[in-house]
């Protein structure tokens, strides 16, 4: 999504081509990736992470314009970046599906554009939006929408512009790690969960498209706060512990196990609302949904131990950490990129995957 309107900003030179870097924006980070083609397919060749002091982005929004460009120029230095693709956090855009009549498909933008205020609570003046086309027959069209607030998404351009970096598309995350945890070509459904450091992103994937998008506010952040604030210790002390023990049910972890279960159960309980009633409901069209077929974990703090365990007995449906490079070569990618490392980089690797057309 946003791949036009990005263009329109910044035309893509043809020696940018040949490889392609991912860039993550979250609250406290920016993770990277590089990837290149090969003949035996696409190979991550780099990665990184740059940290981001607290009040740089808030819940995704740009606050301290400044210092967010002094990250990005020096990443485009010390690491020679030149363009990239960028993640969009899923609480920031909106996302609906609109089924046009031929007649408008001349008009499919004005068409959107006169749709914007019956789905989503902006004005239209007040509002970037793109579009993909889904599907079509003889008398119809169905179009899915991504729709930003102007003034966040103007931000981002103006400090990707001064800061030297083309971004060749803005993405929604939950597309990004749809094309990086499921293989290429497979159209079942699947439920993603993306658990982060500050919030946790659920998405329904089917037919390779972003049917649903949300985020629960609670992340690993919040798991290591309720410890540090339960047993009275300092932040890094429970980080350690929740490191340490995570939500395995025995003697040493008596005091740990309880602060976890109460927080990770309200995740459950979200993931579990949004399953059930995928799975028991109909479309817009009144057709039955395909079920889901599995939940796949990624996310740096799905690594928490127990986690796939628990959710598995306790939603007593197939769990599964992701899987980063099933659309990668098979040669080792980057010897040094543990399994846990790559659960945190699967939106940044997702990103640079979709320079090469991976949909």
């Amino acid at each position: 999504m946003f791949k036009n309107l990005h263009n329109r900003f910044f035309p893509i030179p043809k020696f940018l081509l040949a490889a392609s870097f991912g860039l993550n924006i979250s609250d406290q980070s920016l993770k990277f990736t590089k990837i290149i083609p090969t003949k035996k397919g696409m190979k991550l060749e780099k990665y990184g992470e740059r940290d981001i002091e607290p009040g740089i982005v808030e819940s995704g929004k740009i606050k301290d314009m400044k210092k967010m460009e002094d990250i990005l120029v020096s990443l485009r230095r010390e690491e020679k970046i030149n363009s990239a693709r960028v993640s969009l956090p899923e609480e920031l855009i909106y996302i609906y599906k609109l089924k046009l009549e031929k007649a408008d498909i001349e008009n499919i933008r004005q068409t959107v554009e006169f749709s914007l205020e019956e789905h989503v609570p902006l004005q239209a003046e007040n509002a970037i939006f793109d579009y993909e086309i889904l599907n079509e027959d003889v008398q119809s069209i169905e179009v899915q929408v991504a729709v930003i607030q102007k003034d966040i998404i103007e931000n981002y351009i103006s400090v990707f512009k001064k800061s030297g970096i083309s971004v060749l598309a803005f993405e929604l995350e939950a597309q990004a790690l749809a094309r990086v945890v499921i293989e290429k070509g497979d159209l079942d459904t699947y439920m993603v969960v993306d658990f982060g450091e500050k919030n946790t992103g659920i998405s329904i994937i089917s037919g390779g498209v972003v049917e649903f998008a949300s985020t629960v506010d609670v992340g690993g952040i919040t798991l290591t706060s309720m410890i540090q604030k339960s047993l009275g210790i300092t932040f890094a002390e429970a980080e350690k512990i929740k490191t340490m023990y995570g939500l395995q049910r025995n003697i040493q972890n008596k005091e740990v196990f309880p602060i976890l279960l109460n927080t990770v159960s309200i995740l459950r309980d979200e993931i579990g609302k949004l399953f059930l009633y995928w799975n028991t409901h109909k479309d817009e069209d009144g057709k039955d949904r395909p079920l889901i077929k599995k939940i796949i974990f990624c996310g740096g703090s799905s690594n928490l131990i127990g986690l796939p365990e628990y959710f598995s007995v306790s939603m007593k449906n197939p769990i599964e950490m992701a899987d980063v490079w099933v659309n990668f070569s098979k040669e080792k990618n980057i010897r040094d990129l543990s399994f846990r490392q790559s659960l945190s980089y699967a939106t940044a690797l997702g990103l640079a995957l979709g320079h090469f057309n991976y949909d």
